[in-house]
């Protein structure tokens, strides 16, 4: 599975570990991403989606029905 958000695609960025000896090896940086219940297209859908879109609220998520007791 792809490590990107679905909102606004952020994917990994990719550089190198530098030793104290200068030995050069590829490394990569995955974006923090988490699965959530979201309203996409007006249907609930999981999604996953980088912390950076939840916490600029760029994801609606689906209220919360409590149906009453009888």
């Amino acid at each position: 599975m792809a490590a990107s958000c679905d909102i606004c695609g952020k994917g990994p960025r990719f550089g190198n570990n530098v030793s104290h000896a200068h030995n050069i090896t590829r490394r990569r940086w995955n974006p923090n991403l988490r699965s959530v219940r979201a309203v996409v297209n007006g249907a609930r859908k999981r999604i996953r989606v980088c912390t950076s879109c939840l916490r600029s609220g760029k994801v609606v998520k689906p209220a919360i029905t409590v149906t009453p007791k009888p």
